[in-house]
């Protein structure tokens, strides 16, 4: 049994580092750290790499540090760590830029409805940062589109899980018919039919009212889709079979 590649050790030792810290200042790391919407006063582009280095909770963390060693250890051992790290944060980076585009989407379609209908600026940007507005706008857009507005402009991203996704699709790549072993329902599944599985579910929950937590579903597409560049990319030009040492 081959041990754990040092480099996957670092990035777990690192996220378990910036857990711990959050827990003494949360507020703050959250403002300085997590990623929030390009357009909200809290924004700074050092967030979209420090938002893979935050995690919401304990089990957060676990799964992601737990699907890193699973699906990364064969992607280190086959590319070596400068491939590996260029892959992993080039994925949790095109996470984060799909999810953005998702929020800015969201943001300016409302945006568009509410001044056709005789909304201000001010008051759209008043509704942004404190959600609160005249109640006679939801006889124009509805309650539920007002709010997501006002969730999109004002949440916060974290954690590895854009990059995991494009670490999961690599291995899916490399190792297609490699049996794993699902949670729910306990069954096993080759990689090659998993990931279009994990992706739909992402589709599904990303584009309906459905709610199973408070999770990025674009940033898992997007981690997927940047990762399956990649793959392709560099199958295409038999870059697969370089390491970079």
């Amino acid at each position: 049994m081959r041990s754990t590649p040092k480099i996957l050790i670092h990035l777990i030792a690192i996220n378990v580092i910036f857990f711990i810290g959050t827990q003494f200042s949360y507020d703050l790391s959250n403002d300085l750290l997590s990623l929030h919407y390009f357009e909200n006063d809290k924004f700074v582009f050092h967030q979209v790499f420090s938002h893979m280095f935050m995690h919401g909770s304990t089990w957060h963390l676990f799964f992601n540090m737990f699907a890193l060693w699973m699906f990364g250890s064969p992607l280190v051992q086959m590319w070596g760590n400068n491939k590996f790290l260029f892959f992993y944060f080039s994925s949790g980076i095109g996470a984060a830029i799909i999810q953005l585009l998702a929020y800015y989407l969201n943001i300016n379609s409302v945006t568009n409805d509410l001044l056709a209908n005789g909304v201000t600026a001010d008051e759209i940007q008043n509704l942004l940062i404190s959600g609160s507005y005249n109640t006679g706008i939801i006889e124009f857009v509805s309650e539920k589109r007002l709010s997501s507005m006002y969730y999109d402009f004002n949440s916060v991203m974290v954690g590895a899980s854009g990059a995991i996704y494009g670490i999961v699709v690599a291995f899916a790549f490399l190792f297609p018919n490699s049996k794993l072993m699902l949670l729910i329902p306990p069954v096993p599944i080759k990689a090659k039919y998993l990931v279009p599985l994990l992706i739909l579910g992402d589709l599904f929950f990303g584009f309906t009212s459905v709610s199973i937590g408070n999770i990025a579903h674009f940033a898992h597409i997007g981690g997927a889709i940047t990762g399956f560049l990649m793959m392709w990319y560099w199958k295409r030009n038999q870059f697969n079979k370089n390491r970079w040492n």
